[in-house]
């Protein structure tokens, strides 16, 4: 997309698309956006949050002329805060692009919603995988436990209408001889967008063979590794390279 910082047709496509309903931030919104927005507990900003939110808000619209706008769905307010802190900073031209891409993204996860699947369908096509390297010992890590867990947007028991994660465990893997799953962990219509959490027993493992050089009480003994599904039509590699005293991971392909 090639902008134009001077021209008002990149500006007028933007405060259209917010008034049509993107998610622009502390202003009137359609019902879509209020429960986006409801997601990510901006219903509960304290005072002094509030009044930042407004002060970054109104220094944000006097600069560019366009409401702030960003797809909040599974994001909290404090993510929100800290975008509009560090965008409010922006050239235009930048603006415009990220603005721009975010009224996209917007569109994109609300159709999204909009596609059913019939069962045994591969949904939208994308998948989860993993695949665990032990880089003590410079070989896959055979015979590891691992879980995977879904964060479900659920309303607090002790504070309604705010919405918090729970945590709910939807299936365990032990490693093969590669130390793959022996397929994909998540596919059709189970591959869904949200949050989710990968945990390694690593102590357990190593505790099988490197018994010579852990104490009683390992260093790292189960790594939680919280990852986002952001897009289900694409392939999520999600891996681990482990140690007794270290890890790592990246988004592979």
């Amino acid at each position: 997309l090639k902008l134009d910082p001077s021209s008002e047709t990149d500006q007028e496509k933007i405060v259209a698309d917010a008034e049509a309903g993107a998610d622009a931030v502390v202003e009137e919104i359609t019902p879509e956006s209020r429960h986006e927005q409801r997601r990510a507990n901006l219903s509960t900003l304290t005072a002094d949050e509030r009044a930042k939110f407004r002060e970054l808000n109104n220094s944000y619209k006097s600069k560019f002329l366009f409401p702030f706008i960003l797809a909040v769905r599974n994001a909290s307010k404090y993510t929100v805060l800290s975008a509009l802190e560090g965008r409010v900073n922006s050239s235009l031209e930048d603006e415009i692009a990220c603005a721009l891409s975010q009224v996209d993204k917007i569109a994109w996860m609300r159709l999204l919603d909009k596609v059913d699947h019939p069962e045994g369908s591969d949904g939208h096509g994308g998948f989860l995988t993993c695949h665990v390297l032990d880089t003590a010992n410079g070989t896959p890590a055979v015979g590891m436990r691992i879980d995977l867990y879904r964060y479900e947007d659920v309303e607090s028991e002790k504070e309604p209408g705010v919405r918090t994660q729970q945590r709910v465990l939807i299936k365990s893997f032990v490693t093969d001889s590669d130390g793959r799953l022996g397929g994909p962990a998540l596919k059709g219509r189970e591959f869904r967008e949200g949050m989710y959490e990968w945990a390694f027993y690593i102590g357990d493992y190593f505790a099988r063979y490197s018994l010579s050089r852990l104490s009683g009480t390992p260093f790292l003994d189960v790594v939680p590794l919280r990852f986002g599904l952001d897009d289900p039509t694409e392939h999520y590699h999600v891996p681990l390279l482990a140690s007794p005293w270290s890890y790592s991971t990246y988004r592979g392909s």
